[in-house]
């Protein structure tokens, strides 16, 4: 099971004095189970690349397609193969627009046509998931919950739709350093217990390092790096900051710490590795 993108070209307004090319032949695969951030500037073609795994947008050239359907054509096993896709997009707590908590949930679910039964079953399930309480949160309007609890509720409504890929586009905007934590550690807990494959699109470097197992980096609708984050930070800091991006914050100070003395290894990218290091290297001084 793949999500697969092969030579996909994409230009709005073709034809036109308006005509913009954002995708410029884009090849790769994403398999039930990965766990991918993808990163580049504003404008680099992040949002046309998500909208093309998703079946939103057809390619100008080349092909999308989900478990190896074509998502261009128009017959009942597409549909089927674009609904294995949950797609929340930045600010996904705008989208609400039910009267309960449940309704909005259950709304997903009884679209694809499931039962009364099973319905409920995908919303207390996907409630739990993100930690809203079904007996407090259920028949509570939307609108009066916190921001964070918006943000979780809206999630779960595209949980409940059970999809095998999760397409997340700046979810952590406007969160504080708690809700942020706490809405990673569910969307985690939910990739390692369904298998479900994350594609973050981020501008946080070290949500990236943290979560991601692969990177995907996009500029000018080309895809320039396709690897491991810690391959990419560690390889290509000079060239991610050419094309307007950084490296995560530990990766930063890892090299000035190198540029100092310091034997930091070239391969830390995040908080955790590099506090561990200079733990156990401040104890090994200590002992000499």
């Amino acid at each position: 099971m793949a999500i697969t993108l092969e030579q996909v070209h994409y230009t709005y307004s073709p034809g036109t004095p308006f005509a913009r090319v954002a995708l410029q032949g884009v090849t790769l695969t994403i398999e039930k189970g990965d766990f991918v951030a993808l990163i580049g500037h504003t404008g680099s073609g992040k949002s046309t690349l998500i909208q093309q795994m998703g079946g939103l947008l057809q390619p100008s050239e080349g092909k999308a397609a989900v478990d190896g359907i074509d998502l261009s054509r128009k017959e009942k096993e597409t549909k089927a193969a674009r609904g294995q896709i949950g797609i929340v997009f930045q600010y996904p707590e705008h989208q609400l627009f039910a009267e309960t908590a449940y309704e909005d949930i259950a709304f997903g679910p009884r679209n694809l046509g499931r039962s009364p039964e099973e319905t409920d079953r995908a919303v207390r399930r996907a409630m739990a998931q993100v930690g809203l309480d079904f007996d407090t949160f259920a028949q509570r309007s939307p609108f009066r919950l916190s921001g964070g609890q918006m943000r979780r509720l809206a999630i779960a409504g595209v949980l409940a739709m059970e999809p095998a890929y999760l397409i997340l586009d700046e979810p952590s905007a406007g969160l504080d350093p708690r809700s942020r934590r706490l809405f990673f550690e569910q969307i985690v807990r939910s990739h390692k217990q369904q298998g479900m494959a994350i594609i973050l699109v981020t501008h946080n470097m070290d949500e990236a390092a943290r979560y991601a197992k692969r990177l995907l980096v996009i500029n000018e609708g080309k895809l320039l790096y396709d690897a491991p984050p810690r391959e990419i930070f560690a390889k290509y800091q000079k060239e991610l900051e050419e094309i307007g991006l950084a490296v995560p914050a530990a990766a930063r100070l890892a090299a000035v710490l190198r540029a100092r003395g310091v034997p930091v290894p070239a391969d830390i990218i995040t908080e955790a590795e590099l506090e561990k290091f200079l733990l156990n290297w401040v104890k090994k001084r200590g002992k000499k």
